[in-house]
């Protein structure tokens, strides 16, 4: 294996980097945008008391607010990108630590909104709405707040709530600093006995490879680090479940899953129908788990081994700008229009693409009117490929909603955000599957989207069953110790993947190494993305025209509808079962093709 050599943030060049300069030219412009809001939060309290008095308050009020929020957004944007980069530097630590306090801050100034709005009676905002056809354009926004009157408080609780904002926020920052500056780990070693660097970026590539010591050696390093650390892990988890639970009972809500998903409109069935559905197919996982065995060769499959390729020789390097290429030609189904955007986020440096020493692990994408900004650590496999389609239907999602909504309606909710990331990578797949004649890379590509299946459905449904579980403990006043979460941890992974799946002691520390356990039951959605992806896609290619129509509109809508009618529109109905058994049974004859290409 080529060595990895992490390089310093300097060291990248700067067609390689995001343009953080977009936002602002220098730190010291951001500073003075972030002093203006001193007097923006002033003119927002300034109609405390008021909102009901007048459609002109009203709507006054609200113009303000959309206009505040796109100004909170950029400075966001900008310290958290910067951050990012390199979550080292103090002055970037420095930056976002100030960013979030005024936004507390922000929030307890608003905090009368809620309460206020949903004290004028319906008779009075109808001719608010009829006094004021401007308020009009803030019918949406009042419509899906006052539909939580019964979750909403006083407003001196509001401003209560709020203003414990910041310290609610503890754990997940906390652990981000944690896991991402302070965590360590142990160089692993490879087959030939070199040491490689161990970070949370390479591990994902070294188990990817092809050598079996190095998988191991990496596996063994990165957990021993985490098992090291497991209580402090644990108190953070712990620490969010509880603070969850608090902000839940606080708005009279019965458990803190229920809040979540009641935030974004999304019934808690379509949740609990997501993991019916998985365990009535959980044969076809562990049917997966033994092929996967049999074709390593191995006498016991480790979690070492999930990843690691089938065909040696089939794990090629693919440089970035192949990459992007690629690309570009496999969401030719989705127009020329959607693909010029795409060319423009590739030659404008809306991606920060490599690794380099302090950056945040990972990928993902972040949305602002300037354009979108997406942070991979492009690595070359074809994982990284598939990261960089993904990200990039996120950022198109979030370029299309902004152009083509108001600000107070253009950000899409948690629910339909896998939706486009999934869509290109399962375009992606089939184009490469139709450019294939050889048979041992047919057999690589089907893999790699069984593999898909399994990280995005199975994984995040398991994922989701965890967050679940957990939640209910602390629900009924259980602590979260790191040997409840261990124990937990561990019997869903036997359930899921199977008796032919070796459960080695470091899987049930996992837990403490996946950071969207702190965003409040959102992985979920991974999975309801995911099967409503497979859905479009197959439209996408079938009906052509009309299809691609339906989904620019859904890509286009931000929040200007629930998400459940956003994917009724594009022709995915998410309230039945159907789209998860559906996609599942298309993993069933991938599982098919598979088995009958690898026959002897």
């Amino acid at each position: 294996m080529e060595e990895i050599k992490i390089r310093n943030r300097s060291e990248i060049p700067t067609e390689d980097k995001w343009a953080t300069e977009d936002l602002y030219p220098s730190d010291e412009a951001w500073e003075q945008e972030l002093a203006s809001l001193e007097a923006d939060q002033a003119l927002l309290a300034g109609y405390a008391g008021h909102l009901g008095d007048s459609a002109e308050k009203l709507c006054g009020y609200l113009s303000n607010l959309e206009r505040v929020n796109g100004k909170i957004l950029l400075l966001g944007n900008y310290c958290m990108r910067k951050h990012d980069e390199d979550t080292r530097v103090a002055k970037y630590q420095g930056m976002a630590g100030k960013f979030m306090g005024i936004m507390v801050a922000m929030e307890a100034a608003t905090s009368f909104e809620t309460p206020e709005v949903m004290a004028i009676s319906d008779e009075k905002l109808e001719a608010f709405y009829a006094e004021c056809p401007e308020l009009e354009n803030y019918r949406r926004y009042l419509t899906d707040m006052r539909r939580r009157k019964e979750h909403t408080l006083s407003a001196a609780e509001e401003r209560l709530l709020a203003a414990a904002g910041e310290m609610a926020q503890s754990p997940d920052n906390i652990y981000g600093m944690f896991a991402d500056a302070d965590l360590t780990f142990e160089d692993a070693v490879d087959a030939q006995g070199n040491a490689r660097p161990l970070t949370q970026g390479t591990f994902i590539e070294y188990e990817s490879g092809s050598d079996r010591v190095l998988r191991k050696s990496a596996y063994e390093n990165l957990y021993k680090s985490f098992n090291t650390f497991k209580n402090t892990a644990a108190g953070l988890l712990n620490a969010q479940n509880k603070q969850l639970k608090f902000f839940a009972e606080a708005r009279n809500y019965d458990s803190a899953f229920e809040a979540a998903l009641d935030a974004n409109n999304v019934p808690t069935s379509v949740y609990l129908n997501l993991l019916e559905a998985v365990h009535q197919n959980l044969d076809k996982m562990h049917r997966y788990v033994r092929l996967r065995k049999k074709l390593l060769g191995v006498d016991e499959l480790h979690f070492y081994d999930i990843y690691a390729p089938l065909l040696a020789d089939a794990d090629q390097k693919i440089p970035y700008e192949e990459a992007k290429k690629t690309v570009y030609e496999a969401l030719a189904p989705l127009g020329e229009d959607y693909r010029k955007i795409l060319q423009e986020g590739f030659d404008n440096r809306w991606i920060d693409v490599y690794q380099n020493e302090g950056k945040r692990s990972g990928a993902y994408s972040s949305g602002t009117r300037v354009h979108p900004y997406v942070l991979l650590n492009y690595s070359g496999t074809l994982d990284s490929q598939f990261t960089l389609a993904h990200e990039m239907g996120h950022a198109l999602h979030s370029y299309l909603s902004s152009k083509n909504q108001r600000p107070i309606d253009e950000d899409y909710v948690i629910f339909v955000a896998e939706v486009a990331s999934t869509c290109n990578e399962a375009l992606l797949m089939e184009y490469l599957l139709s450019k294939t004649t050889d048979k041992q890379e047919r057999i690589y590509l089907i893999n790699h989207f069984l593999e898909q299946f399994k990280g995005t459905l199975y994984r995040q449904a398991m994922f989701a069953e965890f967050e679940l579980n957990i939640g209910r403990m602390v629900q009924e006043g259980k602590s979260l110790t790191a040997d409840v979460l261990c124990a937990e941890y561990r019997r869903l992974n036997e359930m899921y993947f199977g008796p032919d799946m070796v459960m080695d002691d470091q899987i049930a520390v996992e837990w403490a190494r996946i950071p969207h356990f702190y965003f409040n039951y959102y992985v979920f959605q991974y999975a309801t993305g995911y099967s409503a992806a497979i859905a479009l896609s197959r439209r996408i290619l079938s009906e052509g025209e009309s299809a691609v129509k339906d989904y620019l509109g859904f890509l286009s809508g931000g929040c200007s509808k629930s998400p459940i009618d956003l994917l009724k529109g594009a022709g995915v109905d998410m309230t039945s079962p159907e789209p998860v058994n559906q996609a599942l049974k298309l993993f069933d004859e991938l599982l098919d093709e598979m088995e009958a290409l690898t026959a002897e």
